[in-house]
């Protein structure tokens, strides 16, 4: 019998060196190489943190580039062995036009999508959100709904008010033609005043999201896979047979 220093001893070097990069890649990245689920036919994509748009945001800012993801949407639909597609949302927001950029992308794909807001959809992550064909929220997970606003210097004429305006409809729309909501309701909670320290807008909170018809159910990764499966099941079902 060997003990477990001669063990470590004959380990083959190219099986250490592999482990090594492995572990850097993973300290360095938060991934490695070596595929979660190699065989699986649904792809997960995380939009973490700030949405960053035209504008670079610092380098200590947790930011999720449009320009990187607008290619991998884009990949997904082309790739035939992709046939669903999981989002994870956890985001504070960002740029309006990159924001609904992901969203128009993620709502025209012909592939099943799911959506789970995990911490936070805020701002312009809601409508990322509710871009799919199905969307859930965890339990303790909260989405702010507030009006389109600027940051910097802003020219104080009609034009740049109209150009807001024009701005916060489109979200607006989208979101109303791409979840339950109504659009009564969904103003109501971007205008509530008093539910935001020195700002206007609602904060809501899970189930409360589900009762607004904002997203379509409470629940978590399990709940997603779920239903992702009865999606492809369906769409397997409508998909032509060739003889």
């Amino acid at each position: 019998m060997k003990n477990e220093s001669e063990k470590k001893e004959t380990q083959n070097p190219e099986e250490e060196s592999s482990s090594s990069e492995i572990v850097e890649k993973i300290q360095q990245l938060g991934q490695s190489t070596i595929p979660q689920a190699p065989d699986s036919n649904i792809h997960v994509l995380s939009i973490i943190g700030q949405i960053e748009g035209h504008i670079q945001l610092p380098p200590q800012n947790k930011t999720t580039k449009y320009e990187h993801m607008l290619p991998q949407l884009i990949a997904i639909e082309q790739n035939p062995k992709i046939e669903g597609v999981i989002i994870l949302l956890n985001t504070v927001g960002g740029d309006v036009e990159a924001g609904l950029a992901l969203s128009e992308m993620i709502a025209s794909i012909s592939k099943p999508t799911v959506s789970i807001v995990l911490g936070g959809g805020h701002s312009i992550g809601v409508p990322i959100a509710v871009a799919t064909k199905f969307s859930f929220i965890t339990p303790t997970a909260t989405m702010t709904i507030h009006p389109v606003r600027l940051t910097g210097m802003v020219i104080g004429v009609p034009q740049t008010f109209e150009y807001l305006d024009k701005m916060q409809d489109r979200v607006i729309n989208f979101v109303v033609n791409h979840s339950n909501i109504k659009e009564e309701k969904f103003k109501e909670l971007m205008f509530a005043k008093g539910n935001l320290t020195r700002d206007i807008g609602t904060n809501v909170i899970g189930s409360d999201a589900v009762e607004y018809g904002l997203i379509d159910a409470v629940g978590g990764v399990k709940e997603a896979m779920q239903k992702m499966k009865e999606l492809l099941h369906d769409n397997d079902r409508q998909s032509p047979v060739i003889q």
